[in-house]
């Protein structure tokens, strides 16, 4: 069950144009309070009454569901609370709105009411509301220069069910008529979609357990099985395997086994060696390229993976894929969202732009309860603001939404439709029964606008039916949530906007607030630290006590309070330190984040931490996250200012295990140490650092040059002649980040002087190479340095006397 529900205040502006609303039709709209932000802030210009344009720009606007009529509203921030109007932009010819609203027209309120909290949620809620009684919708509208009341026709569809899209006739109605508006476009010759929303397009087809339906879908299937891409591959991949398996599942048709099989493996083969993915697939040395691993495509491909080996696939290849894919995603249940790639879990939000709910549909397939119904609560309590934002837009955050919020239960969806899928599908449905792609609010680079949404809100339909293992065909393995609680989790996700992320917790109690801190929500518990720190006093002691708890989860979170106080916490240092022996991996790496944080009053548990780090990976935590974690917290803070005191060679036992981590951003913070230390300090570590500087990390490999940079620094400030030769060759002219390789490296050399003679023809190479290079324009800077080198090596110069390590 989730924390008692916020205490939260509405306060809006009034509105202040002409008051002509009066008995229109739709009592019921705001029934349910729009959650916005509490501040009152005054509406900012344009104002569509005095005669002001939309602002230059901002082209950012919203189809007005069923309407067949699109509206431009202010933003702020990520939100539209602050809109009162909506600026119509269209309307579709033959459309409800057609000949009542006309572009330019301002739309002022809805059901009698002046917009006041959120036109758009606003709006929303009452095309759900014309939908389920009359079909009317009334609206307020400025209009030729005064305001007038009209009122638009709508389809009478019914009412949503307290358990909706299950139980529920609007729902499969919506399912029914989208589905032939659907099957209409893909027949047609001239169907150009895009590789994702395609697949999800035949996906939800096949998904309405419809027969007349199946000759459309064999055909995209066929599409599919011949489906070949380089660029991208990875989020292409995931989406065309799960529409070839579940087709092959659904039908038994085997037609389409050697494409799925070729898709397949090649997604497998093209894992890192740490079982993620990127943009694109791994490189020959089994690392990925670009800026490294990204899990909105490695998610959906490894849940695609899952469903090819349902399907038949038994090549040891894709279940060797799936398990270290798994292996890296089981470390965020219970911790944050999944996020963007190997970084720490996210606690800002309860979703990452749909990863939680992408990871909660793979665990239910792979059987594992606890995690599917983490992900799944995580999933039901991101609504809203949350739900409503993402990187590079929401496409996913919407589409994965109703997936995983339908594992924990009918009753969950029901509070999640209510809370916010209702309103928000109601206005992306165009008029013909098809859907759009919304985005977020102010979003200028969503790199998905335009996307048809269709398939994947058709998919949210069509749960009842369980046709197909998206939409629930192998059953939910997590405990069902009964009305009760499922409306409590939903609870945990209000209070917070990019807007006002705040005032809702601040207006909470003290005794409020320790009750967060205890949160089955790590963004609940992060949301209750942060207001604790924001009051300005200390309750140490009841954190300390808290220490003691018998629910894990408060632990968790007087760790995170703690963290936020500083050194205000010293009087924690000993049971912090003792919390570093506990049996839960999480809670030792909360206790030395928080103990990392008070400072230098915590320096009697650095010998333990320090042995922590010695320790390495375990069967218990196979890819060394406590190692990791803990480096940032030693390493990065600790130990940043100074090395007094510390035991030489305890440190040098954490830095040689530390330089194995698989994290290049955990490797990277192990640099500082070096110029702490004589060189008579660092020799037992020479060859540890060798082998970090020839050997990138498997993972995290946008910060995997620190370490190796630093490390060639130590070997050519000392003349330690075994890294000569690796001046040139972490340069890696082809791969990302290499303007700052190179740099580094052309002044390593340069501190060989002319000991580096020996790398001279590999230098008159590296400038051909980078004349010819593709970004040879933004690499221009290099070849002055390179050619003076070159220049000053050939001139001749005193000898210069080489260090070996083993002397």
């Amino acid at each position: 069950m989730g924390a008692p529900p916020l205490k939260l205040s509405h306060k809006t502006p009034s509105m202040t144009t002409s008051s002509l609303f009066k008995n229109l039709a739709i009592a019921s709209l705001l029934i349910a309070p729009c959650f916005a932000a509490s501040k009152k802030v005054a509406m900012t210009n344009p104002d569509f009454t005095e005669g002001d344009m939309i602002p230059a720009g901002a082209t950012h606007d919203w189809l007005l569901g069923a309407t067949g009529a699109r509206g431009w509203m202010f933003s702020d921030k990520m939100v539209t609370t602050d809109a009162r109007q909506i600026s119509v932009t269209k309307v579709d010819k033959g459309s409800p709105a057609d000949g009542v609203l006309a572009v330019g027209d301002v739309i002022l309120g809805v059901a009698g009411k002046p917009f006041s909290c959120d036109p758009r949620t606003e709006m929303g809620k009452a095309l759900t509301a014309a939908e389920a009684a009359s079909g009317s919708l009334a609206l307020a509208v400025w209009k030729e220069g005064r305001q007038q009341e009209v009122t638009l026709k709508l389809a009478l569809l019914g009412s949503y069910s307290a358990t909706a899209p299950f139980k529920c006739p609007k729902s499969k109605l919506i399912l029914e008529q989208g589905c032939e508006a659907l099957a209409k476009k893909i027949a047609s010759p001239t169907y150009r979609e895009g590789i994702i929303p395609r697949s999800l397009n035949a996906l939800a087809l096949l998904a309405s357990g419809d027969p007349k339906y199946l000759p459309l879908v064999k055909k995209e299937a066929e599409w599919a099985s011949n489906f070949k891409a380089d660029s991208m591959a990875t989020w292409y991949y995931g989406y065309v395997v799960m529409l070839l398996s579940e087709y092959t599942m659904a039908t038994g048709d085997q037609s389409y086994m050697p494409g799925l099989r070729r898709i397949a493996l090649e997604a497998a083969n093209g894992q890192s060696i740490v079982g993620s993915w990127g943009h694109k697939f791994a490189g020959p040395d089994g690392r990925l390229v670009g800026y490294g691993m990204m899990n909105a495509p490695g998610v959906p491909l490894t849940t695609s993976l899952v469903l090819a080996r349902e399907a038949g696939l038994k090549d040891p290849e894709i279940s060797a894929a799936i398990e270290r894919s798994a292996k890296l995603l089981r470390f965020y249940a219970g911790k944050g969202a999944v996020p963007y790639g190997d970084h720490s879990p996210w606690t800002q939000t309860h979703e990452d732009n749909g990863k939680c709910g992408m990871a909660a549909v793979l665990f239910n397939l792979l059987g594992e309860k606890d995690k599917s119904e983490y992900f799944s609560k995580m999933s039901l309590a991101s609504h809203g603001a949350e739900r409503d934002g993402g990187h590079t837009g929401n496409y996913w955050n919407v589409m994965w939404a109703m997936p995983a919020v339908s594992l924990s239960g009918s009753n969950a969806t029901g509070a999640w439709m209510k809370e916010f899928g209702s309103w928000y599908f109601d206005l992306a449905r165009q008029w013909d029964g098809t859907f759009v792609h919304q985005g977020p609010p102010q979003m200028t680079n969503d790199s998905t606008k335009g996307w048809d949404t269709t398939g994947y809100y058709l998919l949210a339909y069509a749960m009842p039916l369980k046709k197909i293992y998206l939409t629930g065909k192998r059953p939910a393995i997590v405990p069902q949530l009964n009305a009760e609680s499922a409306q409590s989790v939903v609870m945990d996700g209000r209070g917070w906007s990019n807007k006002d992320r705040n005032s809702a917790y601040d207006a909470l109690s003290g005794d409020e607030l320790f009750e967060r801190l205890a949160s089955w929500s790590p963004i609940v518990r992060e949301r209750g630290a942060m207001a604790i720190a924001r009051t300005k006093q200390t309750p140490i002691d009841a954190l300390v006590k808290m220490l003691d708890s018998p629910k894990i989860e408060a632990r968790y979170g007087a760790c995170q309070a703690l963290a936020l106080f500083k050194d205000a916490s010293a009087p924690a240092v000993p049971a912090l330190t003792a919390a570093l022996d506990h049996e839960d991996l999480w809670l030792r790496i909360e206790a030395a984040e928080a103990l990392s944080a008070i400072g230098q009053p915590a320096m009697p548990a650095l010998p333990k931490m320090l042995g922590m780090i010695a320790k390495g990976p375990s069967e218990k935590d196979p890819r060394a996250m406590e190692q990791r974690y803990l480096s940032f917290c030693i390493f990065g803070q600790m130990l940043k200012a100074s090395l007094d005191g510390v035991d030489r060679d305890q440190l040098r036992k954490a830095v040689a295990a530390g330089l194995q981590n698989q994290d290049g951003r955990s490797r990277g913070n192990i640099g500082d140490i070096y110029g702490k230390l004589t060189y008579e300090e660092l020799k037992p570590l020479l060859p540890a650092i060798l082998e970090a500087i020839k050997t990138p990390s498997p993972s995290g490999i946008m910060f995997d040059s620190q370490i190796r940079l630093a490390g060639l620094d130590l070997f050519a400030k000392h003349k330690i002649k075994e890294a000569l030769p690796l001046c040139i060759d972490v340069m890696e002219i082809e791969k990302w980040g290499k303007q700052n390789r190179i740099t580094s490296c052309l002044k390593a050399l340069e501190n060989y002087g002319f000991a580096a003679k020996s790398e001279l023809p590999r230098l008159i190479q590296l400038e051909k190479d980078l004349k010819a290079h593709g970004e040879a324009k933004s690499l221009q800077p290099h070849l002055g340095k390179i050619r003076s080198l070159i220049e000053k090596i050939e001139k001749g110069g005193p000898d210069v006397e080489l260090r070996r390590m083993n002397e």
